[in-house]
């Protein structure tokens, strides 16, 4: 079977790595345009994507030449945020309070009601923190207007969370659903730097998983979705959800006994999904902006490097490590002892 990929990325990189191991064989495009995908359609069994930036027209022009998943409905919704906190909410999965928001007085009214502080999005195209801003002060409402309010915006209520999980399922066409261990993430500045999995939290794993399987069947969904959650206190919030395979989740490749990447190429191929069970207690560790030398000088056997083979660039994601050790304080020791290596 030959599966299209829209994008050419890491994530793209490493669903061809996935698929050798599986026998199949993908077709990369960089490409999003409607000949190119066109072509692609041609020429593959299903087309899939690494990326949520692909305009959905374009997908539903060739949904009659091919079987797209995840489906083009899932994308439309991720694609803005306004129509995916509807989704949580027609789900019933908690979420943080939030406004839409389409002038200055709506932002005034958002800022009085939620706040101060919180956070002005926009409502599309926003990803690694970028297309937001922090409002900590009703003064700051027409700075943040002027920076952001020629675009759909939403404002949300600030989150004094005490840390951020992810819960990655997969869903195959007959409705089979897999879901991985939670996994605890670190961001910087809006990019993820580390992930360790599990999480020894079972009322918290429970509803996860209840979350993500929620979703899955209400979409109809076929490949892997990540859904990024807030824990405050006793609260479990949604933040937003990726439909595709996600960053939160490379430490699968090590560290679980089937990868994400390897049950999304199941899933949308339509075979069986695999076990997620851990393989040990898992940690990864994302390089941004520089590839440190002494990255590839590691050699433990615990310790995995994959590197993108991208140009350095500030913020710009060029590889990662991931580790699996036996218990939870050797992965934490690990993680810390290679962070202070390579960051």
């Amino acid at each position: 079977m030959r599966i299209g990929i829209i994008g050419a990325g890491q994530l793209g990189q490493m669903l061809s790595i996935a698929a050798k191991d599986l026998k199949l064989e993908c077709r990369l495009i960089e490409a999003n345009d409607l000949d190119a995908l066109s072509g692609l359609a041609s020429d593959c069994d299903v087309v899939s994507y690494e990326f949520e930036n692909v305009p959905v027209e374009a997908l539903l022009a060739i949904a009659d030449q091919v079987q797209v998943y995840p489906p083009p409905e899932a994308l439309r919704v991720a694609q803005d945020r306004l129509q995916e906190k509807r989704l949580f909410e027609d789900v019933q999965i908690p979420l943080p309070a939030y406004r839409r928001i389409d002038s200055l007085s709506d932002l005034q009214d958002a800022i009085s009601d939620l706040g101060p502080p919180v956070v002005l999005k926009t409502r599309r195209f926003g990803y690694d923190g970028k297309g937001q801003v922090v409002i900590r002060n009703p003064a700051d409402a027409e700075p943040a207007w002027e920076q952001l309010g020629k675009h759909p915006l939403i404002a949300e209520v600030w989150v004094p969370f005490d840390y951020e999980v992810s819960v990655i399922g997969a869903r195959s066409p007959d409705g089979d659903i897999a879901i991985w261990p939670l996994t605890q993430n670190e961001h910087v500045d809006g990019i993820l730097r580390t992930s360790r999995s599990p999480v020894d939290l079972p009322p918290m794993v429970d509803r996860a998983s209840s979350y993500i399987d929620r979703l899955l069947q209400h979409l109809n969904y076929v490949g892997v979705l990540a859904l990024e959650l807030f824990v405050a206190g006793d609260d479990l919030l949604a933040n937003e959800f990726a439909p595709r395979v996600h960053n939160s989740g490379h430490w699968t490749i090590e560290g679980a006994e089937t990868s994400q990447f390897a049950n999304h190429l199941l899933a949308i191929s339509g075979q069986a999904l695999r076990a997620t069970t851990c393989a040990g207690h898992a940690g990864m560790i994302n390089l941004i902006g520089t590839m440190p030398a002494a990255a590839s000088d590691i050699s433990d056997p615990r310790v995995s490097l994959h590197d993108y083979g991208k140009t350095p660039r500030p913020g710009r994601k060029l590889g990662h490590i991931t580790v699996v050790a036996k218990s939870a304080s050797e992965r934490d020791d690990l993680l810390l002892n290679i962070s202070q290596t390579v960051t």
